[in-house]
């Protein structure tokens, strides 16, 4: 039998998964195009300072969350200004 190992995400959904509540279809699909949207299928390769990237890892320690994934989000953020 294989094992699979869960992600520390993954082990909390399953501890919680009686929380989770219905949707409807609509909703639902909401939901679906929002992920859809934010799903990350490109990679970007820059360079950086130091000190900046150090800065940027300190606040995304404090928020709780890894480096690159509040890196995507100010992209993200800056992308969807208008």
């Amino acid at each position: 039998m294989r094992v699979i190992k869960l992600t520390r995400e993954e082990r909390e959904i399953e501890e919680n998964i009686e929380k989770f509540v219905p949707v409807d279809k609509k909703e639902f699909e909401t939901i679906v195009r929002a992920l859809e949207a934010r799903k990350k299928d490109a990679v970007l390769n820059i360079r950086v300072s130091k000190y900046d990237l150090d800065s940027i890892k300190q606040k995304a320690a404090q928020l709780g969350i890894r480096y690159q994934t509040l890196i995507s989000e100010i992209l993200h953020r800056v992308a969807q200004a208008s």
